[in-house]
């Protein structure tokens, strides 16, 4: 191991390399390395052509993280999970600069291990029926018209898909502390963020691992149970040279990295009222499950984990797909910490848990939905965010809760009196004839046999026989205000229930919800 500059670090990466730059979400992300890798092409136009293989892509949609990277002629190819926090990356993607592809991030981050084993690549469902699926867009999402690397195959009977690992050249990872033997601890960091995992596929590659730090322990080794990367594994060292906070949102809370810590008064800012009364109503659905194990996705989802603490809701475990087991989700430009977790494991392991069945009860936002119960959170137009961990989930998940606002971009809502009236509409509808991505396929999930919720500030519709169908309205709706909100039709169940949104929900209260 070799202690050396970020610039230095950056003058080794060559031409054409496969990159993977490490962290997940809002956490982890080793910015002293990108940031100088980002400098030396600005200054020099080298390295270029460089390809780039995440799970969960890092930044803070404002030019950190990934997207310090995402420079024309220096990107030629990325194979990314989840791209919501790098807005950059996507419009190059969109507008042909790279060649583009998204593949769920549970099975990106379970190449990781195959790559280092020398595998060919992962065989499993997750994607099929999506537009992960050769059959449809094979996970392509530039506009060159790349094609697909997903391959559709049968084994022992049953339809499969393969992705194909890729040699690796480097990993640029971050971690807390290295000793002088290389060493590498997790001391401060929100989770593992696969690290162990991506820094044996850049090894078994014949490639290099450099880890950005916060601490250089000298004249001393790191204690063994702190140890997560051992040292024959590590090329490079670089310390910090700016900031190295725990997230883009926080520098430090102590929380994400104990159980016996104090968790903050308020855990999240001031949220909408559409949004409280959606985490309310998804909340009873935590009620009815005992011993559950919970997962909740980015967006309104991550909300739940709070609003249940404080109706004294404890009996589940909820699990972030970064790896955190228990404790309470943040969100934000924290996503991917949680305050008080109980545990920490690899993602891939988390994964393993949750594509063979072991979520009781999934929380998942939702972008748009359709007649069949399809729905859209992956790309609108030229904007993608990506799967991310949602097609593992929501093909896995025993139930599946969505929870969403009937419409977006400027709706006003006044709760009064018990009643809920619409001020006034948002601009974008969410309920459509048709989605326009497919990241859920309703169909496939009614096979399945899965229990399906859409839950928003106006009413609950499950999916039955394979189509949407009314289950709850709110007090104050009538069936023909919620149809002029919607552009896709749905049945009305015969014992159609008002629904319960008080819990959380001040009276006479107003505010805009999205």
């Amino acid at each position: 191991m070799k202690i050396i500059s970020a610039k230095q670090a950056a003058h080794i990466i060559e031409d054409g390399w496969w990159v993977i730059p490490g962290g997940f979400g809002c956490c982890g992300h080793p910015d002293s390395l990108t940031q100088a890798l980002r400098k030396r092409f600005l200054d020099s136009g080298s390295p270029r052509k460089l390809n780039l293989l995440f799970a969960s892509g890092a930044g803070d949609r404002k030019g950190r993280g990934v997207d310090a990277l995402a420079l024309p002629g220096m990107i030629d190819k990325v194979i990314g999970g989840f791209w919501g926090f790098c807005p950059d990356l996507v419009r190059m993607a969109r507008t042909g600069k790279i060649e583009a592809h998204n593949w769920p991030q549970g099975v990106i981050c379970k190449l990781f291990p195959l790559i280092a084993s020398g595998a060919p690549g992962l065989i499993t469902p997750v994607g099929l029926g999506t537009f992960v699926d050769p059959l449809l867009d094979g996970g392509v999402i530039d506009s060159r018209g790349s094609i697909s690397l997903v391959e559709r195959m049968m084994l022992k009977g049953r339809e499969q898909l393969f992705y194909p690992t890729q040699r690796v050249d480097c990993a640029l990872l971050r971690a807390t502390s290295a000793d002088e033997k290389g060493n590498i601890s997790f001391g401060e960091e929100t989770s593992y963020m696969d690290a162990v995992a991506q820094a044996l596929a850049a090894r078994n590659s014949g490639g290099i691992v450099i880890v950005q730090v916060k601490h250089i322990i000298r004249a001393r080794q790191l204690p063994l149970a702190e140890v997560k990367i051992p040292g024959f594994l590590v090329d490079y060292v670089v310390q910090s040279e700016d900031e190295h906070p725990q997230t883009y949102g926080k520098a430090h809370e102590a929380a994400y990295t104990s159980s016996t810590a104090p968790i903050p008064a308020q855990v999240h800012g001031q949220v909408a009222l559409a949004k409280r009364m959606i985490v309310a109503r998804a909340a009873l659905e935590l009620s009815y499950h005992r011993s559950a194990n919970i997962n909740l996705g980015i967006g309104i989802p991550a909300l739940l984990g709070a609003t249940a603490r404080t109706l004294g809701f404890d009996h589940y475990t909820l699990t972030v797909e970064s790896g955190l087991v228990g404790g309470i989700p943040d969100e934000g430009l924290s996503f991917g910490a949680s305050l008080c977790p109980e545990a920490i494991i690899e993602q891939a392991s988390l994964f393993d848990f949750y594509d063979g069945g072991g979520i009781d009860v999934a929380f998942l936002g939702f972008g748009e939905v359709d007649a069949a119960g399809n729905v859209n959170v992956s790309r609108f137009g030229d904007r993608v965010t990506g799967a991310g961990g949602f097609i593992n989930i929501s093909q896995s998940a025993n139930k599946i809760v969505f929870c969403g606002t009937l419409t977006t971009g400027g709706l006003e809502l006044k709760q009064a009196n018990g009643r809920l009236q619409v001020l006034r509409e948002g601009r974008i509808r969410k309920f459509l004839p048709k989605v326009s991505h497919l990241t859920f396929n309703g169909a496939d999930a009614y096979a399945r046999g899965q229990e399906v919720l859409y839950i928003t500030e106006r009413a609950v519709f499950g999916l039955t026989d394979g189509r949407l169908q009314l289950r709850e309205i709110a007090p104050g709706i009538s069936l023909d205000m919620l149809r002029a909100a919607m552009e896709c039709d749905f049945s009305v169940a015969p014992n159609v229930s008002v629904m319960p949104f008080t819990l959380n929900v001040a009276p006479d209260e107003h505010s805009l919800a999205a």
